[in-house]
């Protein structure tokens, strides 16, 4: 089994290589790259360079950029090289723990990140621990409920939140319950109130809980029904089992049973889950983020993209893919420590 995780380990090397280089490729070849819009910026301010104004069909004024300013700006940005260069530069540079310089917050490329970590992670760690906390003795309840009123009603509420992405529940929350609505009880997004520094400790703490709650129930909304559901079903599984008729032929209370000896090995498949949690606290939520305007790795991420600021974008690619792929192994290890009939070959 230690040479299975080796392999495994020395895998992550190519699998990361076919990441970056399909994600390199594609942002240095789409159109409207930072050359581009430098560009229009350019000739939206007038005439910063010198150049001469030439005219439009439409009669409006345009700039011709001087070949040598044009020749600066390509290599300020990487682009007087072929792309398999570029490629062999950022690599170079990422093996030195260089990630660049941000084009639109002119600052290195992990200051940037590195200060939208703490929310990430603070989203990231509470949704994970309530949806693990809320989900395993709901999970519970149902099997041992299994086929009852509530079993069949909580099934109904839970799939219907399923149903809903995260990111329009927060909509609807917003609409429902955010400032301005008819039941204003939460702001309307952000991580903390613009006056946070000013306040006393506990006005503080409801601040920081008011911006925190909605964000929170979206994040828990997208893995709510599957860790729910999964623990039911494992449960079930369990109790058929005939270790557990044993236990309740040797007058074992159903408490003790069903959470010493049921639960336990119900939680085999659940516990896999744990592998990927770093990546959960650090990737952040795209959509929900938007909606809640929190500035946290998500949000950075998607107006990287739309700011075609390439380091950051491949910044944030490189730890995402890094925490996913040894999340895998931390998950695959996880499993075998957890259920010893388990042997990787």
């Amino acid at each position: 089994m230690t040479f299975y995780f080796i392999r495994r380990f020395l895998l992550i090397i190519p699998t990361f290589l076919g990441i970056t280089i399909i994600t390199f490729t594609i942002l240095q070849i789409v159109p409207g790259g930072p050359l581009e819009m430098e560009l229009l910026k350019l000739r939206g301010m007038g005439n910063p360079l010198g150049g001469e104004i030439g005219n439009t069909q439409s009669g409006t004024g345009a700039i011709n950029i001087p070949e040598s300013a044009m020749q600066e700006m390509k290599k300020f940005y990487g682009f007087d090289k072929p792309i398999h260069l570029r490629y062999v530069t950022w690599l170079g540079n990422l093996v030195r723990f260089d990630l660049g310089k941000s084009y639109v917050y002119a600052e290195p490329v992990w200051d940037v990140i590195i200060s939208r970590f703490p929310v990430s992670i603070y989203f990231g760690l509470i949704g994970f621990t309530l949806t693990y906390l809320v989900c395993v003795p709901l999970g519970v309840f149902k099997a041992v409920k299994n086929g009852s009123v509530f079993d069949f009603t909580s099934s109904v509420i839970v799939f219907i939140g399923y149903s809903i992405p995260g990111w329009a529940f927060g909509a609807m929350m917003l609409i429902f319950f955010g400032g301005g609505s008819f039941w204003d009880v939460f702001p309307l997004g952000g991580f903390r109130s613009e006056d946070f520094q000013s306040l006393a400790f506990f006005d503080k703490v409801w601040d920081q809980l008011q911006h925190t709650i909605l964000p929170v129930i979206s994040y828990m909304v997208g893995s709510f029904a599957t860790l729910t559901i999964l623990t039911k079903n494992s449960v079930i599984e369990n109790l058929g089992q005939d270790y557990i008729r044993t236990a309740f032929a040797k007058g074992l209370s159903e408490k003790r049973v069903i959470f010493f000896h049921a639960l336990r090995n119900s939680l085999i498949p659940i516990a896999t889950g744990l592998g990927h949690f770093f990546s959960l606290l650090l990737a952040g939520s795209i959509l929900i983020e938007k909606v809640f305007n929190i500035n946290g790795m998500g949000l950075l991420g998607y107006t990287s993209i739309l700011n075609r600021d390439y380091p950051v974008t491949m910044g944030i690619l490189v730890i995402d893919a890094l925490l996913l792929l040894i999340g895998n192994i931390i998950s695959d290890i996880i499993y075998a420590i957890v259920d010893p009939r388990i042997r990787f070959k």
